[in-house]
């Protein structure tokens, strides 16, 4: 549908995600750290197109590296920034940690799946990249968001939404921003993958609900790497010059394993977007939470679910009392609204409501497949009971808390409970399969990953989400073209598949 069709406010929850993960060299010490070294081994694996072209530098496809000091590695942030023509995704490193970017989708579902094919795109890049180092030493790959030692490093979404409903969150309509923040937080129920410990100088815990909760140092902001805000307000379309679009920046959540709390964290956001874009509260603002980063501590350091934090209108109410209240709200939404624009929408209200229910009576047993930090707790348990020399604050349970999320199965305490059938498999073999070597084809990634296996990496001058620009010869000479990705909804395999199949492709650019 062109962009000036669209109704302005009716606009489908398009959703990218970028991960950072934990990495670093076992068997090899360096005084500022081996993060920068690991990471650039597993991007050197990545076959991707670099986002600065391959005629900029000369190393491994022309971006430019961080350099190696007598105090270590310099950081840099975003460089190296590769993407992918199987898939439509990129890679890149973020202040040495290796970052993987899903290719656009409109499903929570296919968010899901292309999230597990990136991190198998990772594992992969991994195994090659230890062949490649010396007998003793091996990178390790951890899907975390700290590293224990008050480091703490983002797993980001970002959400299609139309202008007017970004003015209205962020500009025009405060009780917008409250009420988004407070799902945000209370939704850390399904959404965190657990902790052992605190950090950044919050007070002690055993175990804690969310990596990300110690960081929250003020309610919004554009910035993502200190004074971290809940609610994010970086203006950042990725959308060319379309004054259609916006882009929302989610930082608040964890990265997850499960497939239940990737579809649940992508799912329910998209539903309240879709509902303050109907220009309908998510919840009644006098149940919002009053003190937004106080209540992020509150509820990560509260496994048993019994804290409560002040509201808007006065009373108290804990994390699934409030998010009962805006699954409410969404009922009632589809029932005299619907929502058109999130796909699989009764699927994921069904999944929410059932989350909650089980949280609500403390079923947690039932939820070990489907929420992470519910699986850490109990492994981390029943370490204790096995080793009872241990506690809480044993250096043995931390780096336990860490090998969870490691993408080796061998190590991973995650990957066994995959095996034995555990872990709900909300998404198929074959669907994450499928995006492990194909886009999506109902996004303009399709179109993006088609582009790249369409044209030699020496004729693309410059990639990023939005735009394509080539050098191709035409009748004998060289033409600098551009390939422009505006719309994000456009693009897609049915669009633009005719013109890769007649040879065509030409046609697209400008």
């Amino acid at each position: 549908m062109p962009l000036d069709s669209r109704d302005h406010r009716s606009i489908p929850k398009l959703v990218g995600a970028d991960f950072e993960l934990g990495n670093f060299i076992l068997g090899l010490e360096r005084s500022g750290g081996t993060g920068a070294e690991a990471s650039r081994a597993l991007l050197r694996q990545i076959d991707g197109v670099s986002a600065a072209g391959s005629g900029f530098g000369s190393y491994s496809g022309g971006y430019v590296w961080s350099s190696w000091s007598g105090n270590g590695w310099t950081n840099a942030q975003d460089s190296g920034r590769v993407f992918l023509a199987t898939n439509g995704g990129c890679a890149y490193i973020d202040l040495d940690h290796f970052e993987l970017c899903t290719p656009e989708v409109l499903s929570a579902y296919d968010h899901a799946a292309a999230t597990a094919a990136m991190f198998r795109i990772a594992r992969a890049a991994q195994v090659r990249a230890n062949a490649e180092l010396p007998d003793g030493q091996s990178i390790q790959v951890l899907v975390n968001n700290s590293d224990g030692r008050s480091n703490s490093y983002g797993s980001h979404l970002s959400f299609l939404i139309s202008r007017a409903t970004w003015d209205d969150i962020l500009e025009r309509r405060p009780h917008y921003l409250q009420a988004l923040a407070t799902h945000q937080l209370s939704s850390m129920v399904y959404t965190g993958q657990g902790k052992v410990g605190s950090e950044n100088q919050q007070p002690e815990v055993a175990y804690q609900i969310s990596q990300r909760a110690d960081f929250f140092e003020t309610v919004i902001g554009t910035q993502t790497t200190h004074r971290r805000p809940i609610v994010n307000s970086r203006d950042e379309t990725l959308c060319g010059t379309s004054s259609a679009f916006a882009r929302l920046h989610v930082i608040c959540f964890d990265n997850t394993l499960c497939h239940g709390a990737n579809v649940l964290k992508v799912g329910t956001m998209q539903l309240v977007l879709a509902m303050l874009e109907a220009e309908q509260n998510i919840i009644d603002p006098r149940f919002s939470i009053d003190d937004l980063v106080a209540a992020a501590v509150g509820f990560s350091h509260d496994p048993g679910l019994e804290n409560t934090v002040q509201l808007v209108g006065g009373g108290r109410a804990g994390a699934i009392e409030i998010q009962q209240r805006i699954l409410e709200r969404a009922l009632q939404h589809r029932d005299s609204h619907g929502f058109e624009t999130v796909p699989r929408a009764d699927d994921i209200l069904s999944l929410w409501d059932d989350t909650l229910s089980k949280l609500a009576a403390r079923d947690l047993d039932a939820l070990a497949g489907r929420i992470d930090w519910i699986l850490k707790q109990k492994i981390l348990e029943r370490v204790l009971e096995q080793r009872r020399d241990l506690d809480w604050k044993s250096p043995e349970l931390k780096y336990f808390d860490q090998i969870f999320g490691s993408l080796d199965p061998d190590e991973g305490l995650f990957w066994p409970h995959v095996r034995s059938g555990l872990v709900e498999a909300l998404v198929s073999e074959a669907e994450i399969e499928h995006f492990v070597s194909e886009p999506p084809d109902d996004t303009r990634a399709w179109t993006r990953a088609m582009v790249l296996r369409r044209f030699d990496k020496d004729e693309i001058e410059r990639i990023d989400w939005d735009y394509i620009k080539l050098w191709i010869e035409q009748d004998g000479q060289m033409r600098r073209l551009e390939l422009r990705l505006d719309d994000p909804l456009g693009f897609t395999r049915e669009t633009t598949a005719s013109l890769f199949a007649s040879n065509a492709t030409e046609r697209m650019l400008q």
